[in-house]
């Protein structure tokens, strides 16, 4: 048996005026996704425990089994597990996000506004030069140096810092997707000295590299500059129960984003990344697929991860959140269940948005998301519906994520 997780991050969403009072996944068009729903087994679950901010670190760790409430203690440092770091005694890991800020450079730094928590979606080389080139800067490094901090380039916008004895005590950081086009002043760092040096460094970033080379290229081409850093995510260290001890296989979780690349070292699974992969709406999705199929030659297990449809609704863009869902269907699913079947064997397949991620605001919601496993040997008659929000309520409720692994390894 076979064992395949497809998380569609953010794909979920809440009926939209523009799509006559439907979900994007109401509208797409996604016939395989929708057969094998029609005859899985269609629930909702609450990926987001109690009292935890949404996002995608609770969610997935919560998918994989983790109870959020026991292991998480931060974003960063799971990312920092996917680069192969290590945290200081003391210290603490963030994500620095390059971004890009609005508004005239007289304006004092709280009533810029955040126009991009990606700077653009900003390519990875260019990403990297930026921020290499700011913690090297004369006047940054020295910053930096005395707030014991230094970078980790990641991929594209999304770099770490890690800061040696970091005092997180009372620290209030906000995740810069969640306040798209609002004025930064009332998320700015803010509860302790510490946040007041983050946000220092903040303000210096947003000076030197205002016009870089490389900002003034991409404002001359129409792309937006990456003319800030943001610090969010914060975290002291993690440590994640083992996967195949709770569940008795192995095997790989393939995506383009150190978030699930970190989990995966954590629980002692594979992280794979596939080079022509994006973290956007025009990833390689037959790359991907790929990548799955070889995993499963040889183990059991296969988590393929797909970003496109969050970023696109980051980006306000309901298109290629549509697009992206199709594509989960079209060009992942049924590929990778047709050649599982044309190999004779029998697999389960779990589906699911790790969280709601909103048209009308480009922000996260904790409330519960359709999921979906199905049995290639149709053991049972299935939910005769498709794939959606309101679909999902005809069916059975978890009451928390760490309930899909059982379900999904269930004979």
């Amino acid at each position: 048996m076979k064992y395949i997780l497809i998380i569609g991050d953010g794909m979920a969403d809440d009926p939209l005026e523009e799509l006559g009072g439907k979900t994007p996944l109401e509208v797409c068009q996604k016939p395989y996704f929708d057969s094998l729903c029609e005859r899985g087994v269609l629930g909702l679950v609450q990926t987001i425990p109690e009292g935890f901010p949404p996002g995608s670190d609770t969610a997935i760790m919560s998918i994989f089994g983790c109870d959020p409430a026991r292991y998480f203690s931060g974003r960063a440092p799971l990312e920092l597990a996917a680069s192969g770091g290590t945290m200081p005694e003391g210290g603490a890991c963030y994500r620095c996000n390059m971004v890009t800020l609005g508004g005239d450079e007289s304006l004092p730094f709280g009533e810029k506004t955040m126009v991009s928590h990606s700077a653009g979606s900003i390519e990875g080389e260019e990403s990297d030069e930026l921020i290499e080139w700011l913690f090297s800067h004369e006047e940054f490094r020295s910053m930096a140096g005395a707030a014991g901090m230094s970078v980790r380039p990641g991929s594209s916008f999304r770099h770490l810092a890690v800061q040696e004895n970091a005092d997180l005590t009372g620290i209030v950081l906000a995740p810069p997707h969640d306040h798209l086009n609002e004025k930064i002043g009332p998320i700015l760092p803010a509860g302790n000295n510490n946040a007041k040096t983050l946000l220092a460094l903040m303000e210096k970033a947003n000076e030197l590299l205002e016009h870089h080379p490389i900002n003034e290229k991409r404002r001359a081409e129409g792309r937006l500059p990456a003319n800030g850093i943001w610090f969010w995510a914060e975290g002291k260290g993690a440590r994640l129960p083992n996967f195949t001890q709770h569940y008795g296989t192995d095997g790989g979780v393939i995506s383009a984003v150190p978030l699930c690349h970190g989990i995966a070292v954590l629980v002692g699974l594979e992280p794979i990344s596939v080079p022509t992969a994006t973290g956007e709406w025009d990833t390689d999705y037959e790359a991907k697929t790929r990548a799955a199929l070889d995993v499963l030659r040889s183990h059991d297990f296969a988590a393929v991860h797909l970003e496109g449809p969050d970023e696109a609704t980051h980006n306000h863009d309901l298109e290629h959140k549509i697009y992206s869902v199709e594509c989960l269907s079209e060009r992942v699913l049924k590929p990778l269940c047709e050649e599982l079947r044309a190999r004779g064997e029998d697999f389960r397949v779990l589906i699911l948005s790790d969280h709601r991620t909103f048209m009308r605001n480009g922000a996260h919601g904790a409330t519960p998301v359709p999921f979906m496993i199905y049995d290639s040997r149709e053991p049972a008659p299935g939910s005769g519906l498709s794939y959606s929000e309101a679909n999902g309520e005809q069916g059975p409720f978890l009451t928390s994520g760490t309930y899909l692994m059982p379900m999904l390894f269930s004979k």
